[in-house]
């Protein structure tokens, strides 16, 4: 395997992914309390998986951006379907409002990600997310080998003392009562990745993310010293890329379980 982009290149990529994480909270700020359009995915009739002129609009300003940066780079999205530059090394996996169902009801618990991958390994990875460690919307970004960031500053984090009960987030609430966790759901994996990363939760586990759900959120975990595995035929293993679980190498259509947060509760999860 090719060598990962230079610090130099990687540093110019988290720049661009967090500028691009701003562009979409601000629209995503913009829209609250108007009248949004709503429609469903799937089949007619189908409640299950919303999608608002938001999500579009939002989806539509991130490929321009990186198209007018990188115009060779492939681009996925959650909302569109074209693929620009199909079977380069550098794809751009975006999911413009995740947390939908949340964003539409007002509920503030919803993201914005940016995640690049290199030949299918998150490198760098960027969230606006509704609410944060500070209590205040903002930007979470990583690039491989540098540190977790909020609003371009490190993150840095005083343990506190005498929780003896830390927090997970699990695709279907269940009660853990004797392993030192308890249970969220937020409705968002792009947000439960990044409270992983920024310690608010010790761990998270998700059934069947699609690719723009969680690749800019790996990459902040690893950034952030968190461990990240794929649940696979022979069980839970360490995650290297996208590329393993993606049918005939198509990033799009990757889908395999996935695990992320600290070493404990990854263990926990993993047992569950």
């Amino acid at each position: 395997m090719t060598d990962l982009p230079s610090e130099t290149e990687l540093d110019g990529f988290e720049t661009l992914a967090a500028e691009l994480a701003r562009l979409a909270g601000a629209e995503i700020e913009a829209a609250l309390g108007r009248t949004l359009r709503v429609g469903y995915k799937g089949a007619e009739g189908s409640t299950r998986d919303p999608v608002s002129e938001v999500d579009e609009a939002v989806e539509q300003i991130l490929r321009a951006r990186i198209g007018a940066s990188h115009p060779k780079h492939d681009i996925i999205g959650e909302e569109m379907d074209d693929r620009p530059g199909r079977d380069h090394d550098h794809v751009w996996a975006v999911d413009p409002v995740d947390g939908t169902a949340n964003f539409i009801n007002g509920l503030p618990l919803f993201s914005a990600s940016i995640g690049l991958l290199v030949r299918g390994r998150p490198v760098v990875g960027a969230l606006w997310c509704s609410t944060s460690h500070r209590l205040r919307p903002g930007v979470y970004s990583a690039r491989a080998g540098g540190p977790l960031r909020f609003d371009g500053t490190e993150v840095t984090r005083a343990a506190t003392r005498g929780i003896r009960r830390r927090l997970i987030g699990l695709p279907e609430p269940a009660a853990m009562p004797d392993t030192g966790f308890d249970v969220r759901k937020t409705g968002s994996a792009a947000i439960e990745c990044a409270f992983v990363a920024a310690g608010l939760l010790a761990g998270a586990r998700f059934a069947t993310p699609n690719v723009w759900d969680v690749a800019g959120g790996v990459a902040l975990v690893r950034a952030a010293g968190g461990t990240v595995r794929c649940g696979g035929p022979e069980g839970w293993a360490e995650m290297d890329g996208f590329l393993d679980g993606a049918p005939d190498g198509d990033l799009a259509r990757w889908g395999r379980p996935l695990m992320l947060g600290t070493a404990e509760a990854v263990e926990v999860m993993a047992q569950g």
